[in-house]
């Protein structure tokens, strides 16, 4: 079986290093939140759901290593609000 990074190789072109911006954001704030107690309820199930819900709510941000970012579009207060709304939603609605 593949690694799971042998699966973003195209022609030998390695591409594991392009990420979604909002990826460690979204997850620095769940993990806050988790920090907190508030997602101790949760399964990892309920926790991956709530990564993929928040991520789906704001606009992707792809760059590869070494990109300058001189301004990012998306705000801090945006980031909260999309992994809140997740939470909420997830609470809701378990699996």
């Amino acid at each position: 079986m593949p690694k799971v990074r042998d699966r973003y190789v195209i022609r030998g072109i390695d591409l594991y290093h392009v990420r979604n911006r909002n990826e460690r954001r979204v997850i620095r704030y769940l993990g806050e939140i988790a920090e907190s107690g508030e997602l101790d309820g949760f399964s990892p199930e309920m926790l991956e759901d709530a990564y993929a819900y928040a991520l789906n709510r704001l606009p992707a941000r792809y760059a590869q290593s070494g990109t300058i970012v001189l301004r990012d579009p998306v705000r801090h207060e945006e980031v909260e609000e999309a992994v809140r709304a997740a939470i909420m939603q997830i609470t809701r609605n378990p699996r």
